[in-house]
């Protein structure tokens, strides 16, 4: 016999522990929804999932020209800056991107939540999973550019999906605490783009941390962004273990990021689904 779920308006639920339950329960919805949001993507692109790979080289080639021919101060590292500059650019899109996208999914899910009972939380895990899905499809021409420039690919390469992790945990913690502030004040999204944009040029993708004056570096290496991108660089293609303080940087911020936003679910759940 088949055991069907029943909605009960006036359940409670555990923080977090709730949340995770859900998931793991509606992991089927999960997987169809990834599956929608990856398709629908793609269904109108000529090129498909091959813009995936696209794009990042473009944008990596507007700013390799831009830096490392025109402002050459930008630039100035030991490394090939296409390297450095490329990884940098598919860790902030997939931060930015899936972060707003994230922030959106609940507001634009709207007709099926306010009609069929869903935990609000699903679609939210479902729009992170998709950004994750196009990063890694997406890293393929950076493995592609250390070959090509001989930086080749290290055996810590295998550590990389700690950082990968970390900032999916960053994307959901934060994307649902905007998809909850969404749903009352629709304006935060448009605030969020704003300080996406921000965060990006605070963020070491384009420039070295030598371009910075020596006395506003620790401002820098206070941004969590840093300590994920710079132990992702580490791992993905310098072949070095980054030091202990990012590691706890990294996954202090991408925990706390993860738990705020569950957290902030678990409390207004009710009030979401009401306000759509």
């Amino acid at each position: 016999m088949t055991t069907l779920s029943v909605y009960d308006s006036a359940q409670t639920r555990t923080p977090l522990i709730s949340e995770f339950r859900n998931l793991w329960t509606y992991r089927g919805l999960i997987r169809l929804l990834v599956a929608r949001e990856l398709t629908s993507r793609y269904k109108r692109s000529i090129l498909g999932v091959w813009w995936t790979l696209l794009n990042p080289i473009l944008t990596t080639g507007v700013l390799w020209l831009v830096f490392s021919v025109v402002i050459r101060d930008f630039a100035r590292t030991d490394e090939p800056y296409v390297v450095y500059l490329l990884s940098g650019v598919l860790l902030i899109t997939f931060f930015s991107q899936g972060m707003l996208a994230t922030g959106a999914a609940i507001t634009n899910s709207s007709a099926i939540l306010s009609k069929v009972y869903v935990p609000a939380e699903v679609f939210a895990f479902a729009t992170a999973i998709a950004g994750l899905a196009n990063f890694l499809i997406s890293l393929v021409p950076l493995l592609v550019a250390q070959l090509v420039t001989g930086t080749g690919v290290p055996w810590t390469v295998l550590l990389a999906p700690i950082p990968i992790l970390a900032t999916l945990a960053l994307v959901t913690g934060l994307g649902m605490l905007i998809a909850a502030l969404a749903v009352f004040f629709f304006d935060v999204l448009d605030l969020t783009r704003v300080l996406v944009q921000l965060l990006y040029y605070l963020t070491p993708v384009f420039w070295t941390l030598q371009f910075i004056p020596a006395g506003f570096r620790s401002l820098v290496q206070a941004n969590p962004l840093y300590s994920v991108l710079e132990v992702f660089r580490d791992l993905t293609y310098r072949g070095v273990i980054s030091p202990g303080w990012q590691w706890a940087v990294m996954v202090g911020s991408a925990l706390a990021a993860l738990g705020l936003g569950v957290w902030a679910f678990s409390r207004s759940w009710k009030t979401l689904v009401a306000k759509l």
